[in-house]
């Protein structure tokens, strides 16, 4: 796990980048080494968040700055549910249609009994995020200074990206019921979120250790455990995706190729996601608008193979970020996450430079793989 992160660490492996087709190969041929039928799937992908998010803010605030009511209403409402559409899973559908488009690259490899009608789907992701002042690490340790009993009963988060949802929503509710100040406060917070998005934009790519190159060690390290004691009676499918930091699409672009193939009623998804913080737990739910929770069968199955496999996995916590567990998740599929976080509830290091291999838990990362084989090696 050490070699796999140390090496696609010095990728800069931004989302739909040449950095991720380099990583994408060179974990393609690690997989290989280590038995498992390979190919990488080219997708198509923007590659950001940032400009679509930012662009459709900024629609929203200038035509209400403009003062044209009807289109105020037009272009907010309209902005709002492509906001909605891109933070949730969903079809993507503005910055397809306006957006320019690369490709990213995921890599799908297979292990175990490749005739077995039961299929677990492990998931991680090799492309890296951009950094951002939103980011900061000092910013989810307010909360904990000033009201540290809250925080400690917290089970997740404020829901940040209700900051770029809002102001569109707010234009256009004031330029429907003619409300001034209303007005104001919905252009002020686009112009916030414009801000934001820009920023995040313009700044570089971390190395991404922690998200999500753990997770793709733990991947490679469960290939090597099937390797040397083959499952019986279950295909196992590790998934490394491309672009996920852009809002899952290349998870969106293995749901549109695999899923018809794949039974809903055989086949099981776990994602892994930050599992190189300390702590390591079963994640419940996940959203950064709508809070869905993952079926309660597949959560209490992967506790149990952390009580198979000795591993201490926190519970009633939810994330209010998005991970390619949704994309599954939301079409049915039985779904689980095992995430990492630290001290502050938050991932350690999150889209900041600090996320280097040398700032990883090597112990949790033992412990995800450990979790992962006893979960396939459950009856």
């Amino acid at each position: 796990m050490e070699r796999v992160v140390h090496e696609l660490a010095a990728l800069e492996r931004g989302s739909a980048s040449e950095g991720e087709r380099r990583a994408a190969e060179w974990l393609a041929e690690e997989f290989r080494g280590l038995g498992c039928d390979v190919r990488i799937e080219e997708e198509p992908a923007h590659g950001g968040y940032w400009w679509p998010l930012g662009i459709l803010n900024a629609a929203a605030a200038l035509v209400a700055l403009a003062g044209r009511r009807f289109l105020s209403v037009l272009v907010g409402a309209g902005a709002a549910a492509a906001v909605y559409d891109d933070v949730s899973g969903g079809r993507l559908w503005f910055r397809r249609a306006v957006l320019p488009h690369r490709t990213t690259w995921n890599v799908v490899a297979e292990t175990g009994d490749r005739d077995a009608e039961r299929t677990i789907v492990f998931i991680g992701h090799h492309d890296a995020a951009h950094t951002g002042l939103v980011f900061h690490p000092a910013l989810p340790r307010v909360g904990m200074r000033i009201a540290p009993e809250a925080h400690a009963r917290a089970t997740q988060s404020i829901p940040i990206m209700y900051g770029v949802f809002l102001g569109p929503v707010i234009t256009a509710l004031a330029a429907l019921f003619r409300r001034p100040l209303l007005r104001r406060i919905g252009i002020g917070i686009s112009l916030g979120a414009t801000a934001s998005m820009a920023d995040i934009g313009l700044r570089p790519v971390v190395p991404g250790a922690n998200d999500n190159l753990s997770s793709v060690g733990v991947l490679v390290a469960l290939a090597d455990a099937l390797r040397e004691r083959p499952p019986q009676g279950v295909r196992v499918i590790l998934l490394s995706t491309g672009a996920e930091e852009s809002f899952m699409e290349g998870m969106q672009g293995f749901g549109r190729r695999h899923f018809p193939q794949l039974s809903r009623a055989t086949t099981e998804f776990v994602c892994l996601e930050c599992v190189g913080s300390p702590e390591l737990c079963v994640v419940e739910g996940e959203g950064m608008l709508r809070m869905r929770l993952y079926p309660k069968e597949a959560r209490e199955a992967l506790a149990r193979a952390g009580e198979r496999a000795g591993a201490e996995l926190t519970r009633g916590l939810k994330t209010i970020a998005a991970s390619d567990a949704l994309i599954p998740l939301r079409a049915g599929y039985r779904t689980c996450l095992i995430g990492g976080i630290d001290e502050t509830k938050f991932p350690a290091n999150y889209h900041w430079p600090s996320d280097t291999p040398d700032n990883l838990s090597w112990e949790s990362m033992e412990a995800a793989a450990a979790v992962s084989e006893a979960y396939v090696r459950m009856a």
